[in-house]
C-alpha cells in the first residue's frame, strides 16, 4: 500500500471508529424511575442489570402519578434531575406508565428538551424543528444540550420485562426480517405512503421491503418494520413482529396510553414489537412530526441503537412519545 491508500485507510478508520464511540450505550444511559413506586423501582433495577447499566446512572425521582402533568409541576423536577446526571449519560430512559405526557408535550421530549409551548403550538402549524433530525454520532447532550428519552411503561410488569428481553435478543442478530409499508384508504393519515418508494429504494438491499394495501389479509411473518395510517390496525394480532422490531401508526393520538378513542402505540409492543411512537396532542398530518421511515431504517441498517435510529426520524417530536427498549441494536457492526 503506497502512502496515500495507507494516510486514507488510517482516516477511514478513525472515522469509523469516531462513529461507534459516539454511539449510545448503556454507559451513556440514565435510567430514570419513580420514587413510591415499587413496580417502576422494580423494572428499572431489572433493567439496569439486564443491560449492565452503572449503578450511579440509576435514579429516582418524584413524580405525580398522573398522565399528564402541567409544565410548572414539571420543570423543576427536570431541572433537579439533570443536577444528579453522570456527565457521561447522553440519553435518558423512563420507567413508568404514568406520566406521558407534560401539558401538550410527550414526556419523552420534555425531558430530552425541556417544556417549551413551542414545540406543541395548536392549530395544523409546524414546531421547532430537532438539532438531532438525521444527524450523526450521538453526544446530544454535549452537543446541543438534549437528553433524548424513551419510556418503558412499567405498570404490565410481564410485558416490561418481555420487552427487555426483545432488546436484548435483537443484539447483533442482524435478522433477516421484512419491513412493511402500508397504504390505507384513510387519505388524511395515509401521508406517509408518499415516502415509501424513497424508503425502499434506500433500504430495499439491506431487507425485504413490501408495500401493502389495507385491509391486509392473512398473518403477516417476519416482520422488523411496520408503518401505516389508520386510528386503528385492524390486522395487528395478526402480526409477527421478530426482536428489535419498530412499528407505528400515525394518527392524532396513538401517544396517548390509556383511555384514549384511538389505538394506543402501546398495543404495539403488547403485540411483539420493540418500539413505537404516538403522538400526545392533535399534531394534524404533517409527515414532520412522525417517523422518517426511510431515515429510521438507515440509521438502524448502519448499526444504531432503536433509540437513537427513532429519534433521528423525527422532525418536529415536541408532541411525539417514544417507548421501548432504547439499546436494542440487531445490526451492530454494520457500520457507515
Amino acid at each position: 500500500m503506497n502512502l496515500f491508500g495507507w494516510f486514507f485507510a488510517v482516516v477511514a478508520l478513525l472515522i469509523t471508529t469516531t462513529s461507534a464511540a459516539e454511539g449510545l450505550t448503556a454507559a451513556r444511559l440514565g435510567v430514570i424511575y419513580r420514587l413510591d413506586d415499587p413496580v417502576s423501582e422494580r423494572v428499572a433495577l431489572e433493567y439496569a442489570a439486564r443491560r449492565a447499566v452503572p449503578a450511579e446512572n440509576v435514579i429516582g425521582i418524584h413524580l405525580p402519578n398522573e398522565s399528564i402533568i402541567s409544565p410548572q409541576a414539571f420543570s423543576p423536577l427536570r431541572a433537579h434531575l439533570l443536577t444528579r446526571l453522570p456527565s457521561a449519560v447522553q440519553s435518558l430512559l423512563l420507567i413508568w406508565s404514568r406520566p406521558y405526557a407534560v401539558g401538550c408535550m410527550s414526556i419523552t421530549t420534555a425531558f430530552a428538551a425541556g417544556y417549551d409551548d413551542a414545540f406543541c403550538l395548536t392549530g395544523c402549524v409546524r414546531t421547532p424543528v430537532s438539532p438531532l433530525f438525521n444527524g450523526d454520532g450521538w453526544l446530544p447532550a454535549d452537543t446541543v444540550g438534549w437528553w433524548p428519552a424513551m419510556l418503558l411503561p412499567s405498570d404490565d410488569v410481564p410485558l416490561a420485562f418481555a420487552v427487555i428481553e426483545r432488546g436484548k435478543a435483537a443484539d447483533a442478530s442482524r435478522p433477516p426480517g421484512t419491513l412493511y409499508l402500508i397504504k390505507t384508504d384513510d387519505a388524511a393519515r395515509n401521508v406517509r405512503a408518499e415516502d415509501y418508494a424513497t424508503a425502499q429504494l434506500l433500504v430495499a438491499h439491506r431487507l425485504i421491503v413490501t408495500q401493502m394495501h389495507s385491509p391486509i389479509e392473512g398473518d403477516i411473518f417476519n416482520a422488523i418494520g411496520y408503518f401505516t395510517g389508520v386510528p386503528q390496525v385492524e390486522e395487528l394480532p395478526r402480526i409477527r413482529f421478530r426482536p428489535g422490531a419498530v412499528a407505528d401508526h400515525l394518527t392524532s393520538t396513538g401517544g396517548i396510553l390509556e383511555g384514549g378513542h384511538q389505538m394506543s402505540a402501546l398495543m404495539w409492543l403488547k403485540q411483539g414489537a420493540t418500539a413505537s411512537y404516538g403522538s400526545v396532542s392533535e399534531p394534524c398530518n404533517l409527515r414532520e412530526k412522525f417517523p422518517d421511515v426511510a431515515v429510521l431504517f438507515e440509521h438502524y441498517l448502519h448499526g444504531e441503537t432503536i433509540l437513537e435510529a427513532y429519534w433521528k426520524s423525527v422532525a418536529m417530536p415536541g408532541q411525539g412519545l417514544f417507548i421501548g427498549e432504547p439499546l436494542a441494536r440487531p445490526f451492530a457492526g454494520d457500520g457507515k
